[in-house]
């Protein structure tokens, strides 16, 4: 049996984990699989039977990521990391795995090298293969030249692969990482990774399908995104005016209390509107709806081009963060989705933009979705030559 040790650190919203879980999802069932979580443990999160679920002491970030959060256990950063670090030196020389994969480093997470250097060195010093998975889009630094210098570092210092999970021919790493060719290891473009439809039994169908025209409203985690929100239901008694309708409303797991204290007393009167934290069948809401009204992050992204529904979708900007808004731009020059700028936000103008958009066909989009298998399909390649040369 191959072992694969998986490392995941995600901080504020969920789609780090989201996107790694649904990659180990996809490998062959026998492998063993463990798999370290080093953010929020999110309850309900379903964990395949052949996966290893470690939950590490998590580490979270406020909205704006100036600080980090930590277990109230530890009185620094510094000190859990440490302890992080042990545990997972611990894991590796237990498990002794052919594959350790890690999730964004070190094209992001630098801060968490302390507990990651130490866990690459030992998995070289063991003859462990080393793979880096990343989303298609790299963040940018203040500092990009010194960034990018130590990320050719340390994926020449300690990395066999990466994983680029990006169809290339609509976004390539180069477009936000420019020292590409100086990268020492394999690279491959996966295609994007995108979760499946989940089945459903006949009364959650009927409960989805109840309510026509729907129109869906998510915002990932939570933890960002309570504009787009506040909007939506103080545009909700303008729009039943204008258009029957119903808006099923999702505000994530980490919505803070008064957010969700704030919607639900805005919406207390208001039979057009539902609103609930979290649903395991966003997928399926989202295929039997007319439009989605969302952020524009890379698993929600997913979804759309998944599913082919109609869509307006907003950029999350915090931190000088450009991914989403690079994303969605170049989606909606391509005509598949319309993109919401935080002056649109206003109730009145954004009933019209939604009544309008409802009569909009968008352009069916040709990804390369096939990230899953993909990755699956590298992995497994990898092993293989590990076996070869044993």
């Amino acid at each position: 049996m191959k072992k694969i040790m998986f490392y995941c650190q995600h901080l504020l919203g969920i789609g780090h984990l989201i996107r790694s879980m649904e990659i180990v999802k996809g490998l062959p069932k026998d492998f063993h699989i463990c798999f370290i979580n080093g953010g929020e443990v999110i309850e309900g999160l379903p964990v395949p039977p052949m996966v290893e679920m470690v939950n590490i002491p998590p580490i979270t970030t406020d909205v704006e990521f100036h600080k980090f959060l930590i277990p109230g256990e530890f009185q620094t950063l510094e000190e859990v990391l440490e302890a992080r670090k042990n545990q997972l030196l611990k894991i590796l020389a237990r498990l002794q795995p052919d594959i350790l994969m890690i999730e964004l480093f070190p094209f992001g997470r630098i801060k968490f090298a302390p507990e990651l250097i130490p866990l690459l060195e030992q998995a070289n010093k063991i003859g462990t293969k080393v793979v880096s998975s990343l989303r298609d889009i790299v963040v940018s630094k203040k500092d990009q030249a010194r960034h990018e210098e130590t990320v050719c570092q340390l994926i020449n210092n300690y990395f066999d692969m990466l994983l680029v999970h990006s169809d290339s021919s609509f976004i390539r790493l180069e477009e936000s990482f420019s020292r590409i060719n100086d990268l020492n290891c394999q690279i491959f473009y996966t295609g994007y990774v995108a979760q499946q439809v989940p089945e459903i039994g006949a009364e959650t169908k009927l409960k989805i399908q109840a309510k026509k025209p729907s129109i869906l409203v998510s915002v990932g985690g939570g933890r960002f995104g309570h504009e787009l929100l506040d909007c939506v239901v103080k545009t909700a008694p303008i729009l039943k005016e204008a258009l029957p309708h119903h808006l099923q409303m999702f505000t994530g797991h980490f919505v803070p209390k008064e957010i969700w204290a704030k919607l639900k007393n805005l919406t207390a009167d208001q039979n057009n509107i539902t609103i609930e934290r979290y649903t395991p069948y966003l997928l399926n809401y989202m295929q039997h709806s007319d439009l989605s009204i969302s952020m524009s992050g890379y698993n929600t992204t997913m979804n759309i081009l998944m599913t082919g529904v109609r869509a307006m979708m907003m950029a999350f900007t915090g931190n000088g963060d450009q991914e989403q808004t690079i994303r969605v731009k170049k989606l909606e020059q391509m005509g598949i989705v319309k993109m919401i700028y935080p002056e649109d936000l206003k109730p009145e103008n954004f009933a019209e933009t939604i009544v309008n958009y409802l009569q909009y066909q968008p352009v069916v989009s040709k990804f390369d979705l096939d990230g899953v298998e993909k990755t699956a399909y590298y992995l497994q390649s990898l092993c293989n030559k590990i076996e070869s040369v044993t």
